[in-house]
């Protein structure tokens, strides 16, 4: 009994430290994670390339270019106007009554100048006029077509005298045709019809007030 007692002691004495290391709580550090704060990544966009238009430079050099230019005439001269050669002789000839000089008449403006348009009002047949201002040539070799066709003329202080010479009678003489006169702002001051002989002349008067 005694040596009974005295194993036990022993054994507890022994198993203590290992009942103890076993049950001793070794507490967990146990920290949160810490969340990245690097930035996003960038994003780069980049730019659609358009396709140039198929352009030819040459083509665009060769386009006729529109003149911005203010112009001054009416319409275009007939100076350089082709003529047939024959046209001259061709003119009717068994027409024996002749047209002489005419006069029609005054009219008045304001204005700094006028236009001076004309057309044959009947058949049209290559009748042709040259056009003085003041006895100074205008307008060389007007051919009278159907529709009005002239120049624009600055006037002076006063009065102004303007001429149309007949310079042919056309295939059916004689000469024929209607002139407007055309004020600054457009506006018809005058509106005329001749009939002439080569060489004879048509007088109008503008006076300038």
């Amino acid at each position: 009994m005694r040596y009974t007692l005295l194993t036990l002691l022993v054994i507890l004495f022994f198993a203590a430290p290992i009942v103890a290391q076993e049950t001793t709580v070794i507490p967990l550090k146990i920290e949160a994670k810490k969340e990245s704060k690097t930035a996003p990544p960038a994003v780069y966009i980049i730019p659609e390339i358009k396709k140039q238009p198929n352009v030819n430079f040459l083509d665009s050099m060769m386009k006729p270019r529109i003149d911005m230019t203010p112009d001054n005439r009416l319409v275009k001269p007939g100076r350089d106007v082709k003529l047939n050669p024959r046209l001259g002789f061709e003119e009717k000839k068994d027409s024996k009554s002749f047209h002489g000089d005419q006069y029609l008449g005054d009219v008045k403006t304001t204005g700094k100048f006028v236009g001076i348009v004309c057309r044959d009002h009947e058949y049209v047949d290559g009748d042709r006029v040259k056009i003085y201002a003041d006895g100074k040539v205008i307008e060389h070799n007007l051919m009278l077509g159907g529709t009005f066709k002239g120049v624009n003329h600055t006037l002076k202080k006063g009065f102004n005298r303007i001429d149309f010479e007949a310079l042919n009678q056309g295939t059916s003489g004689p000469n024929t045709a209607q002139v407007n006169i055309y004020d600054e702002n457009g506006k018809v001051i005058s509106s005329k019809k001749w009939l002439l002989s080569t060489g004879s002349k048509a007088t109008i008067i503008v006076i300038q007030e």
